[in-house]
């Protein structure tokens, strides 16, 4: 049985957060304990708390949530790692600008920082316009092969309905 940890995104005082072992954290995400490995190895994902030696690695709700953000992107964007990461770095580089938007008053300096954000939103959307491209070609290059199988089959002679013989 689980103890728990403090829920570390502010749950109130004794709450705890349920204690997931790396094969818990996979099967939450619907992937495997060597790719949950392989991100922390990349900096995808952060690793969790140092543990006690003999110890198993806990993570927490907020590792599956990242790690599930990280798998629907490369899924649904079809990216490689290298562009998942710089996908990934983009949108922690608009959190720390939105972070120091807050706290800033001079306008020259939040013109600067919405300018940066700017950059980092144009690079992310670059990549998936990329992504649309390809796949409107792919969808294109379908659409043609199948119109030429259809005009194939309509020059084709229908078959004549045989009776059906019964013995």
């Amino acid at each position: 049985m689980s103890t728990g940890v403090l829920n570390p995104a502010g749950a109130s005082p004794g709450e705890r957060e349920p204690e997931l072992r790396i094969g818990d954290l996979a099967a939450l995400a619907g992937t495997t304990p060597r790719t949950i490995r392989y991100y922390e190895e990349l900096g995808l994902l952060p690793a969790p708390p140092e543990r006690q030696a003999g110890r198993h690695r806990i993570y927490t709700q907020e590792h599956a949530e990242r790690l599930r953000e990280l798998l629907r992107l490369k899924n649904l964007l079809g990216v490689s790692l290298d562009e998942l990461r710089a996908l990934v770095a983009a949108e922690e580089a608009r959190a720390a600008l939105r972070e120091e938007l807050a706290r800033v008053t001079d306008p020259a300096r939040q013109r600067e920082i919405l300018t940066e954000a700017a950059g980092h939103l144009d690079r992310q959307l670059a990549l998936v316009r990329r992504r649309q491209a390809e796949l409107a070609a792919l969808e294109s290059d379908l659409s043609g092969r199948r119109r030429r199988v259809r005009q194939r089959l309509a020059r084709l002679p229908r078959r004549r309905a045989t009776p059906s013989r019964r013995g």
